[in-house]
């Protein structure tokens, strides 16, 4: 064999192998992809995951009165503001969680048109800033909104 077609064989080779290994890692990531749905989206029933029983992430605020706790248990409903979906989970639940907050829950629909979470993450105001900073930003002659310096 000449030195082109080695060397040309060697490229090829390598292309196959980057090629292969882009593939795999493609596959992978989408098969681990978690996809962010609303209350709307699902009565609604415009999700893919409703057929393929893939898990998904339900967002929204908890509705107000709706949380009830049960043995390690809890149930709530998450609603956009148009909608709202019964959600059921077990497990730890997080200390910003509560009534009007945000809420991401991870998990599916069963039969029942409930979510069965099996991940809850309460979300924060996008406001807060550490307090160390906001001085910091005072002190530099920024008004910080949403803290006690700013008031």
């Amino acid at each position: 064999m000449t030195r082109k077609k080695a060397r040309l064989v060697m490229v090829l080779c390598l292309l196959a192998g980057s090629g292969t290994a882009a593939a795999l890692t493609l596959i992978a990531l989408n098969r681990n992809v978690s996809y962010f749905r609303t209350p709307t989206e699902i009565v609604m029933g415009i999700y893919p995951e409703k057929d393929s029983g893939h898990a998904f992430r339900l967002g929204g605020l908890v509705e107000t009165g709706s949380l009830s706790r049960d043995e390690g248990a809890i149930t709530f409903r998450v609603t956009d503001t148009k909608n709202a979906l019964s959600v059921h989970y077990e497990g730890i639940v997080p200390d910003l969680f509560r009534e009007g907050q945000g809420v991401i829950a991870e998990g599916k629909m069963d039969e029942a048109q409930t979510f069965q979470a099996t991940l809850l993450l309460a979300k924060h105001d996008e406001k807060y800033m550490p307090p160390e900073v906001a001085s910091e930003l005072k002190n530099a002659g920024h008004p910080v909104e949403g803290t006690k310096e700013s008031k």
